[in-house]
């Protein structure tokens, strides 16, 4: 199985061609979409990169779950409910919801996802995948 090293470089490396970002700036920090400027569209191409270099599967809906900020049951006034927190800690314990959850607004849940949680996401599926 890979070192968190070398899926921390295989993810740089797919985020670097994905977004057109320099090595540098692709820090476990870095969050997608604040510091690395991706969009929506992006995510398909991120996904598929990760499929293609982990040889993993990563199902619609499983790294970024798109469908709970869209679903009426999970959002009020622009805002993630508390059953929508509990939703999103569900199908993504790679994340630390905690800052969100202090003030859940849907459009800064795109600011969420960092690097580290991707590599976090990653090991997952490969532990999956040795089992």
């Amino acid at each position: 199985m890979a070192s968190k090293d070398e899926i921390f470089e295989k993810i740089q490396t797919a985020l670097v061609d994905a977004l057109g970002v320099d090595d540098d700036e692709v820090t476990p920090e870095a969050t997608l979409v604040g510091d690395l400027g991706a969009e929506s569209i992006d995510f398909l191409d991120i996904v598929f990169r990760l499929e293609k270099t982990f040889k993993i599967s990563i199902p619609r809906g499983e790294l970024f779950p798109e469908d709970v900020l869209t679903n009426s049951e999970y959002i009020q006034d622009g805002k993630v409910t508390e059953a929508g927190i509990a939703e999103l800690r569900k199908r993504m314990p790679f994340a630390d919801l905690d800052e969100f959850a202090k003030n859940p607004v849907v459009q800064d849940f795109g600011n969420l996802l960092t690097v580290a949680d991707m590599c976090r996401f990653v090991e997952g599926k490969l532990e999956e995948a040795a089992e």
